[in-house]
């Protein structure tokens, strides 16, 4: 098992409760085949630049370990996510 970090962005338009849902999605899919380490939900911030038309956005952050293949099936359901205007997983090297 490898460690992993991911930050996906939430539209700003997106009701509390399904971001909520969008949130339990992910970790679900994560917890099948992996562990959460650390989860935080930093909430509605300005994005550097405009992405969709859209100037805020939710931010989530969690630190897992997983598989590749794990990694590779939450990253195919982040592309395909309606809600998610953008995502990236991040390999962390141990010293």
């Amino acid at each position: 098992m490898r460690n992993y970090e991911l930050m996906y962005i939430i539209r700003p338009d997106v009701e509390q409760e399904t971001v909520q849902a969008v949130v339990e999605k992910f970790q679900g899919i994560i917890v099948n085949g992996g562990e959460i380490v650390k989860h935080d939900v930093q909430g509605k911030r300005r994005l550097a630049y405009e992405i969709n038309k859209h100037r805020d956005g939710t931010y989530v952050l969690v630190h897992f370990t997983a598989t590749p293949a794990v990694v590779t099936e939450l990253e195919r359901v982040l592309k395909i996510t309606d809600e998610v205007i953008r995502h990236m997983v991040v390999r962390e090297q141990t010293a």
